[in-house]
Order: structure tokens, then sequence, then C-alpha cells
């Protein structure tokens, strides 16, 4: 059978046999039958199993990984059997996912670019994240840990509470009318009923689509009108630092905007703020599941829908990134073991947020799935109430590993640059502080291992890939950490870095970083509805290849440089130049917080630098005196050609509420063009004030 042998796809550890698990219950009445509304973009392939057949790496991946047998030993042996033959690699990760019935194919690759994971295979993913671990004897267990400083609430589910709760749920959107294949936009704040919600439509092979809380309602609008759902579910309000953000008015007028109608709307009331409905189309969460009989586990293809997630800052018709179910429950239980090394029992806390990707990998399915503790925090990492809240919240827990954004550890490093709102703090629990979601610069890095004396870990991954392409694998083989490098490309991505022509550059040299199709089993089949987009987008540049975006390079020990995209390389008097290698020498600058370097038109030399540096907390130098040494240590460290000149001292640098520094808006005021503020950003206010500096007014 497909799914025998070794546990965790040869992961280099010793095999403890265990017992087949029991199925879950399911609803007899939905065990069988085509499925409702499947949608074009995730066909499904026959059934026929194809042969295992295996692709030789790379002659660069060849070298990079006998380098590492010595030094890397159980990482690199599973680098090279999940790209010499994936198929078996991946079907052995499969065992560690509860099948209704086991997959016919593990890869099927029969209409390339379009390459589909574990076809003729059904599961349900509620049933792994939750009934498994219940029916398995761990429902006492806590699950979920929701803590809320701006509400002032601590709330702990057990296994066996939270399915109840998603059971319920289910229950209740089964009765307005929701079923299999079935959309759901979710438009919530960081409350339980976000994580619930998400399990429920998973619980009924419905596809949810989670819309960022707060987001303007033109694009909550857009996102109804291409997902077209049968359901939104929302709630009275969100809370942030300091003031409550009301969240009904923008849903009413997103769906008078809207062309699709949706049928039937949920409402989450807060005691903060208590919404008007409009009935009959509305109905509170509590109403509704106070009548809802509890509902099964219904079982769905392993290629069918999950879930939408749409890409931030996209204008005209969104780029919706679908994730399916059987790859997404392998990839993610794999990557809790082998990338971040936790495991059941463990408490694991994204600080992310649910509309986010890293909310919806790490903060619910991943821990989940993995039979951990994951923790839902509602609030700030300064502010809710100061820059120490990571610390208590972590010390409280008793915290394993921590994932954020480097934007999270710059604010608080910002507010506290001696870390002195760590005293106090039991922190020994924590073992690992995981960073993503944007470049971590070494200044970053060196003060978080300083003040921490634990590991930092750098990783790099995508929205579009769902899970980490390149990290230092910290349940594989921890591998020595270099500031700067997110490490090694993951098993299951064949990371490539290629020149203008298509053809690998050298050790040391950029270019584009590209992962050689197939993509590992998780990431993003296709877009929703739009198989044409997602060629045209991601795999027409270098055929045969997933575009990244990226640009950096990989160093002679197979670690991977990730510099930022590729729209961020400038060009300098014909000079090609990242503005993420002086970045990272402006970050390293003692007084510096945190900083972004542009590429603005000149009439000379085509394109100049300008930087832009928030200043740390306390720091009392004129702010002339460093931008003079800034200017000097890069012209030191890259050269004279960089030719960064005009560096200004700012007092915040405009961002997504994911943290990404929005630096193409930026440079597009300083040049004079009318931009678009995308519709994800934190403050709009940071902007408005830059604008007199970006335009030398």
């Amino acid at each position: 059978m497909l799914l025998g042998g070794l546990r965790g796809g040869g992961a280099g550890r010793p095999h403890r046999r265990r017992a087949r698990p029991a199925p879950p219950r399911v609803d007899p009445a939905r065990r069988r039958g085509p499925l409702t509304n499947r949608p074009r973009a995730m066909p499904y392939r026959g059934a026929a199993r194809i042969a295992a057949t295996p692709v030789r790496a790379s002659a660069q991946i060849r070298a990079r990984t006998r380098h590492r047998e010595d030094d890397m030993g159980a990482y690199a042996a599973a680098y090279e059997r999940s790209i010499a033959d994936p198929t078996r690699f991946w079907g052995l990760a499969a065992r560690d996912v509860r099948w209704l019935v086991p997959p016919d194919r593990v890869l099927d690759d029969g209409a390339p670019p379009f390459y589909r994971w574990f076809t003729g295979g059904e599961l349900n993913t509620c049933d792994n994240a939750l009934d498994r671990h219940v029916e398995e004897g761990r429902g006492d267990q806590a699950a979920l840990i929701y803590d809320s400083p701006v509400t002032g609430t601590v709330r702990t589910y057990s296994y066996r509470e939270l399915t109840g709760h998603v059971a319920r749920f289910a229950g209740a959107l089964r009765a307005l009318g929701v079923d299999r294949g079935d959309r759901v936009v979710i438009y919530l704040p960081m409350v339980p009923e976000a994580v619930i919600a998400m399990l429920a439509c998973a619980r009924l092979g419905a596809v949810h689509s989670v819309v960022f809380g707060g987001f303007a309602a033109r694009e909550l609008a857009v996102r109804i009108d291409d997902a077209r759902p049968k359901a939104v579910v929302s709630a009275s309000c969100g809370i942030e630092a300091g003031r409550v953000v009301p969240y009904k008015p923008l849903l009413d007028r997103a769906l008078e905007l809207a062309r699709h109608k949706v049928e039937r709307c949920v409402i989450r009331q807060r005691e903060q703020l208590h919404a008007d409905l409009v009935r009959p189309r509305d109905v509170e969460w509590d109403e509704a599941v106070a009548a809802a009989e509890p509902a099964g586990c219904v079982p769905v293809a392993a290629t069918d829908p999950l879930y939408i997630l749409y890409t931030s800052g996209t204008t005209g018709r969104p780029k919706g990134v679908v994730r399916d179910n059987g790859g997404h429950a392998v990839a993610l239980r794999w990557s809790m073991e082998n990338v971040f090394g936790v495991g059941r029992g463990d408490v694991f806390w994204a600080a992310s947020d649910v509309g986010w990707v890293v909310g919806h990998s790490y903060i619910v399915y991943a821990p989940l799935l993995s039979g951990c503790t994951t923790v839902l925090y509602e609030g700030k990492p300064v502010g809710t109430p100061d820059a120490g809240a990571f610390w208590r919240v972590a010390a409280q827990h008793r915290v394993k590993a921590l994932f954020t954004a480097p934007t999270a550890i710059r604010a608080v490093k910002k507010e506290d640059p001696e870390g002195a709102l760590l005293a106090g703090h039991d922190l020994s629990a924590l073992e690992t502080l995981f960073l993503a979601g944007e470049r971590l610069d070494p200044d970053t890095y060196r003060w978080a291992s300083r003040v921490l004396d634990r590991p930092v870990i750098d990783h790099w991954w995508q929205t579009e890939t769902g899970w980490p392409i390149v990290a230092n694998l910290r349940g594989l083989e921890p591998m020595p950490v270099k500031a700067g490098s997110p490490s090694v490309p993951v098993p299951g991505y064949d990371v490539r870095v290629l020149g203008p022509d298509g053809s690998p550059v050298p050790p040391g040299a950029d270019g584009d970083i590209a992962i050689r199709l197939p993509l590992p089993p998780g990431t993003l089949p296709t877009l929703w509805q739009d198989d044409e987009r997602f060629v045209e987008s991601y795999l027409t540049k270098f055929p045969g290849h997933y575009l990244t975006g990226d640009g950096g390079h990989i160093d002679e020990d197979g670690y991977v440089w990730v510099m930022g995209r590729t729209d961020d390389v400038i060009n300098v008097a014909g000079h090609r130049l990242s503005t993420g290698t002086m970045e990272e020498v402006i970050s390293s600058h003692p007084a510096v917080a945190e900083c972004a370097v542009i590429g603005v038109q000149d009439a000379l030399k085509g394109q100049v630098p300008r930087g832009l540096v928030v200043l740390k907390s306390g720091i009392l130098a004129e702010p002339g005196e460093v931008c003079a040494e800034l200017v000097a240590m890069v012209r030191e460290q890259i050269g004279p050609v960089a030719a960064l000149r005009e560096i200004s001292v700012v007092p915040a640098l405009p961002k997504t509420r994911s943290g990404k520094i929005l630096r193409g808006v930026m440079r597009g005021i300083a040049d004079g063009q009318e931009v678009t503020v995308p519709s994800t950003i934190e403050d709009p206010e940071v902007l408005d004030g830059l604008r007199p500096v970006l335009r030398r007014e």
C-alpha cells in the first residue's frame, strides 16, 4: 500500500509502529455521492495508480547534498529522497493523516503544469484536527488558549470542548443552507469564533475564505463577488488598542456593493458594541448555535478545496490562493515535527492573525493536526499594555515555540532596546523564536538572540506555498545559523536561483529564486477559478518552474539568501543593486530600529537609492549625524557604486497589517506617480506624513 513504510517520509528517525487509527464518525447520509459545487479550478482526476518515476536531482542540488551528507546527515538524506522520489517520500509522510479512503496515487502528474496530490483519497481535515485526538484519549488536553489583553480575557478550550463548539456551529451553518462545496466568508477579529468557524466549514466540506477583520468595505465586496459565498460569518466589532472598530457597518456596505447576493449572515455580538441586524438575512451567533444539532465530519476528496485566501494588496479581481485538503494536512503535519520541532502536547504560539496565511497554517490547522496546544492572541507586540506583552504570554502559557514577524520584534526592540521587560517572566519553557513574513535583518536577529539567549530561527515562505520553503529544520536536524539567511531548502522544494535565460547561476551570484515543479503537497494547485492567471503569474517566466518573485542567491554551503522582491532590485548607472543588501548594512547601526531603502528615478543614473530610517527610543544623537554615519557605512561595506547619499529619519514606516513595509508605494510617491494605497495598510496617517519627505516638499 502506498502509505506503508517509515513514518515521516524517512526523516532519519527510528520508526515506532503504531496501530492504525479508528475511522472517524461521519454522517452516513453524506458518506458517498458527488461533490456539490465542485469548483472548476480544482478538477478531480482519475483514480488509476501511476508508477513512481524517480526525478533525478539537478547537478547543483547533488553537489549541495553531497556536501551536507557528512555534516547535516538526516537533512541531506531526507532532502535528496524528497527530490529524487517525491511519490515515496510524501506517501510515507501521509501515514500521519487519518484517511477514510487511502489515496490511489500520491502524485498525479498527468497534466503538467497542474499537479495533484493524493488523488483518490478521502478524508476530513476537521476530523484530523479535532475528533481524532478526542477518540485517541486526549480530549482533556488544551487545544486552544484565547488570550486577549484588549478585553482582559484568558480562556482555554480542551480538544473535547472545541470539538463540541465546532460540531454545533457546523450544524448551525448547515441549518442556514451551507453544504459541502459551498463557500463561507469569515470576517472576524481574533476571537475563538474565528477558529471555530474555520473548522466548522472544514467539518462540512465547505470552503472558507477568511478576510482580515476590519478590511475596507470595497475590498470585502470584491472578495465576496469572487468567492460567491452562501453565508458570511462576522462580528459586531473588533478591538484595537484603545478603540473599538465597528465591523457590521463595513459588512453591510460591502453587501450593498457586491453583485453577488449573500443569503445569510451570522453575527457574533460582542459586549463592547451591539450591532443592528438586518432580519431575516442576519442571525446572531448564539441564536444560531442554540437551535442547531451537532454535525458530523463530511468526507471530501483530498483534492477538494479547504479554503481560498486572497493575496493582500490586489487591485481589480484579487488572486484567490486555493488550498486543498489532503496535501495541506500531510504537509502541515510534517512541518510541525520536522521544521518547528513540536508535537503532541506542546504549546505553540503563532503571533499573527487568522486573516493571513500564518494564521491559517500555524494558528489553526498545523498545531491542531499535530495535537498541540495553540495560542490565539488578541493584542499587539507593543501597547497592550507594553513591549513585554509577548514575554508575558509566552511565560504564562508555557509556550515552547513562538512564531512571529521580524517587524513585531523590531517594534519590541524599539520600545525596549535593552530587553528590560523580560525581567520577571519565566521563559524556561520557550525553546525557539521563529521569524518569517519579511526579511530578517542581521541586527534584529542578533538583538533577539542576545536578549532571549535561545535560538532565533529565520524561515521563508509565501501565501502561495502555505508552509516553509527555506528553513533551519529544528525537528529534523538543527543546523548552524547564518544571520541574514533562512538556511536551506525544506525537503520537497527544489529551489533554484536562475539567471535571465533560465539557467542556474553559480554559487553566490544573485538571480531569480524559483522552485522546480512539481511543488510539494500543501502548496497552491491553482488560483480560484482562474487556471490561466495561475500559469501566467507563476509558471510562464521560467517554464517548468514556479517563480517566487523574490531574488537572492545560494552560497557554497547551500544556504539560501533571500534579498527581497525582484522589483526591489534597482539599476544605478547600469549596476543592478539589491536594496535589501543596503538595508542590511543600515539596520546594523546601533541607533536604527528599522529601515527601508527604495529606488527613485534619476535623470542621470536612471535610479538612485533613498533611505528611510526609524530610530530607537531614547536615541539622543542628532538625526543628521546618524544619517551621515549610515551613508559612510554603506559606502564602506558596499562601495561607492551603491550611490546612497540621501537618508531621512522618519517617525514610522508605512506597513500592511501583516507587517510588510510598503516600499513600492513609497517609491511611487517619490517618483511623483499616482499610487493606489492598498487596503491592507495598517495606519494611513503614517504614509500621509511621509509624502512631503518622499516628494522633498
